[in-house]
């Protein structure tokens, strides 16, 4: 699709409610998967052993950790749109993450990013997004959540930097 480009808070805010945008197809590999059980410890035999996964899980192959799909929504959200006019943006937290259907090994996930508010914070804003991950050619989506992250637009430190 391309990244949108939203000029500043102001034009943020009028999008409340809207969908701004969806992401590329992203690779959602076994070796993805493995990687990621190395970092997090995480070596469940449904995500890492192919041989097992095809025989005895109901999925037929090997499944993403649902937090690995999460740590997507990051490179989904950021491909998709854009928004000028800060300083630096963070993220401040999320709020009802839902792990609604398993990404199993070699799908393709994209992000989309709905804008559900737009509150102004000392120095800047904090913005709340509903992102959905979608699998293609999968009824359900993979995540349904509230990613919650902010922009500052001043330097959000009293006083200044020393």
């Amino acid at each position: 699709m391309g990244t949108r480009t939203i000029n500043g808070p102001d034009d943020l805010k009028l999008l409340v409610g809207q969908e701004v945008g969806h992401s590329d197809w992203v690779d959602v590999t076994q070796e993805m998967i493995n990687r990621f059980a190395d970092i997090t410890g995480d070596h469940q035999w449904i995500h890492v052993d192919v041989e097992r996964s095809a025989k005895e899980s109901p999925f037929g192959t090997t499944i993403a950790h649902g937090f690995l799909t999460l740590s997507l929504i990051t490179q989904l959200h950021s491909s998709a749109v854009r928004v000028e006019g800060g300083l630096m943006g963070l993220n401040y937290g999320l709020n009802r993450v839902r792990f609604v259907s398993p990404v199993k090994a070699g799908a393709r996930v994209r992000g989309r990013s709905a804008v559900v508010s737009v509150d102004d914070i000392l120095a800047g804003i904090q913005v709340t997004w509903k992102i959905t991950v979608e699998c293609e050619n999968e009824p359900k989506p993979s995540i349904v959540a509230e990613w919650i992250t902010r922009m500052y637009t001043e330097d959000p430190l009293p006083g200044g930097r020393s």
